[in-house]
């Protein structure tokens, strides 16, 4: 059974760093696309940003292009969300994501992490 458990979220001020961790167990995911996405209230859930777990390739959403990292570490089975120059708008409940293997969507979902950027 595949399980994603976030954490890392908090309350911090803006211009302000974070760091997401997601831990994967229950399968094997070299093949799988890892990815964040953020629900703010009142709003549509948002892709943040994605990494394909061996190729390492990754991709962003304008908003977070040059402020957000992505990345994964194999030996620890998790994918991380490295946050720089935090705004007030990153207000939301951040969601790990994973697909099946060879393929793009996301079907599993961890339980969401809350992050708070006061200004």
């Amino acid at each position: 059974q595949v399980q994603l458990v976030e954490s890392g979220g908090g309350l911090v001020q803006a211009g302000g760093s974070l760091r997401l961790s997601c831990v994967v167990s229950g399968g094997t995911f070299s093949s799988h696309r890892m990815g964040w996405v953020r629900q703010a209230p009142g709003k549509e859930r948002e892709f943040v940003a994605s990494i394909r777990w061996t190729a390492g390739i990754t991709s962003s959403v304008v908003s977070v292009k040059g402020r957000f990292t992505i990345s994964r570490d194999n030996a620890k089975n998790t994918v991380y969300l490295q946050m720089y120059s935090l705004k007030p708008e990153d207000t939301a409940v951040y969601y790990c994501a994973a697909s099946r293997a060879y393929t793009y969507d996301f079907i599993y979902w961890g339980q969401g992490t809350q992050v708070t950027v006061s200004s």
